[in-house]
């Protein structure tokens, strides 16, 4: 059973993106654009007091007709963060993600920050583990029709 410490190994970047709470909420969606992301950690003081997605602005801004630009990130952030720990399966936390609707999950390590995983992250390791179990059958396969 693949862990989460393996999936944020295998992702490789260490790299977590951050914003305070009291930026707009323009700065955030410029800062996911320019590093590529769906999703920035609020911390506040080194502390995290949630998470903003495009999924929140999609929501909490658009929909309800307010300027990203006069809003702030702690309006529309999700607080308090739901999180998971390097110890964790992935299997579970594919789970812990369907069930809450999440996309994006922090990665705490006693008080510490380590990481942020997504469902593409998730699904990206388990496909990477069904490849090489295939090949491996194929192997054996193949060297076990050569003996006979």
């Amino acid at each position: 059973m693949k862990l989460i410490k393996h999936v944020l190994k295998l992702k490789g970047s260490s790299e977590i993106w951050h914003i305070k709470p009291e930026s707009p909420v323009y700065d955030a969606l410029q800062m996911m654009a320019d590093k590529n992301v769906g999703a920035l950690i609020v911390m506040q003081s080194e502390k995290v007091v949630g998470v903003i997605s495009e999924r929140d602005y999609a929501r909490k801004i658009i929909l309800l007709g307010k300027s990203s630009k006069e809003t702030l990130v702690r309006e529309i952030m999700t607080s308090p963060v739901i999180y998971t720990t390097p110890n964790e399966t992935i299997e579970r936390c594919m789970a812990l993600m369907t069930t809450k609707h999440i996309r994006h999950l922090l990665v705490i390590d006693g008080e510490k920050l380590v990481g942020i995983i997504s469902m593409g992250d998730l699904v990206k390791t388990i496909i990477g583990s069904q490849k090489e179990l295939i090949r491996q059958l194929e192997n054996y396969i193949q060297e076990n029709i050569s003996l006979t």
